[in-house]
């Protein structure tokens, strides 16, 4: 029969590591911790600095006062890259329960705080945040009347970093865009957001089984010339081979940091672009002055991701299942059939 105890070298160890914290002169301090926490969780001293908000000089300081004060070297320096030792790997463990415990005081504190306000600190996608938060931030307003939020629209890697970062708690994109280990948040599955082609309203391509033999030059043109979004190198290699498969004269003119621009220039004529549902909807309708036409291409899987423990604390809860919610009510746009030359074949 196991014992839940800890072996008594653990437990000492803890307990010391413990005493220590507890020392105003130990140098053990929540914000080393946090900095210790962000590096092991970085490729690098400078992205762990911008995911703090705090210049790399300091950082450097903190790990090497860390350091020093545990009377162990916690990280191997490898061709600008830090790696955990043996030390660091065990204080890693701890200081992680460590931050878990604070946090969940901290949250807790606020949670039970009569008549205090809480603040919703969350990041996504534009088009996410466009469409279906606010209809779940309206489901949730009559339980949470004292809530507010600070939102950010941010691209997936930016989001990660505000997470590591402890600027926010909750982030709306799609799960195609991050790592699939991408650090250990919990990732709740809200949606798939289905892709289609949009052309300008003027090119019509229903029916049409070769774009050099049924479409004119001045449409042919038009076909040819994508817009794609700037959404990562692999992203983009699947767009490109889907792209050279199915309208091999294509030619990628223009590079796009988000589908809504992407989207404006199809409106203005100047070419196709692949986009998700989510992002041709604007204010409840689907965006006037294009066509869309549904495709085989895989769909975008928005995600939630945020620290496990903040997907048992209110209100954040409540807010995930008011997007799940709004999720499985949505309308997606309307798409027209896929033209017969956008089909796949073996």
């Amino acid at each position: 029969m196991q014992s839940d105890e800890k072996p008594e070298a653990e437990f000492m160890r803890d307990a010391k590591i413990i005493r220590r914290i507890g020392r105003e002169d130990s140098g053990i301090t929540l914000r080393r911790l946090r900095a210790f926490w962000a590096v092991a969780h970085s490729d690098s001293l400078t992205n762990a600095s911008k995911q703090l908000g705090l210049a790399q000089p300091s950082l450097s300081q903190h790990i090497a006062g860390l350091e020093e004060t545990v009377g162990a070297q916690l990280f191997e320096r490898r061709s600008n890259k830090m790696f955990l030792t043996e030390a660091g790997g065990y204080l890693l463990r701890r200081v992680e329960q460590v931050l878990a415990s604070m946090q969940e005081l901290e949250d807790g504190l606020a949670e039970i705080a009569d008549g205090s306000r809480q603040t919703i600190h969350l990041a996504g996608l534009n088009s996410i945040l466009r469409v279906l938060l606010p209809q779940a931030m309206a489901r949730i307003n009559e339980a949470y009347p004292k809530i507010d939020y600070d939102i950010h629209e941010s691209a997936p890697a930016d989001v990660l970093e505000l997470l590591y970062g402890r600027r926010i708690n909750l982030g709306l994109i799609a799960a195609n865009s991050i790592a699939p280990a991408s650090a250990g948040f919990l990732q709740v599955p809200i949606m798939e957001d289905h892709y289609a082609l949009a052309v300008p309203e003027s090119l019509c391509l229903e029916g049409v089984i070769d774009p050099t033999q049924d479409l004119a030059p001045e449409a042919q043109a038009i076909l040819n010339k994508s817009i794609q979004f700037a959404f990562g190198t692999t992203h983009a290699r699947r767009v490109q081979a889907w792209y050279d498969q199915l309208v091999p004269d294509n030619w990628s003119f223009m590079q796009a940091r988000s589908f809504e621009v992407a989207l404006e220039m199809v409106r203005a004529g100047l070419g196709v672009c692949l986009v998700p549902a989510l992002s041709c909807v604007a204010g409840g309708q689907t965006l006037n002055g294009v066509r869309l036409y549904s495709v085989s291409f895989p769909p975008r899987k928005i995600v939630a991701v945020l620290p496990s423990q903040y997907a048992r604390l209110q209100p954040y809860s409540a807010l995930i299942e008011a997007l799940l919610d709004v999720a499985a009510n949505h309308e997606p746009p309307h798409f027209l059939p896929a033209p017969p030359f956008l089909t796949e074949t073996d």
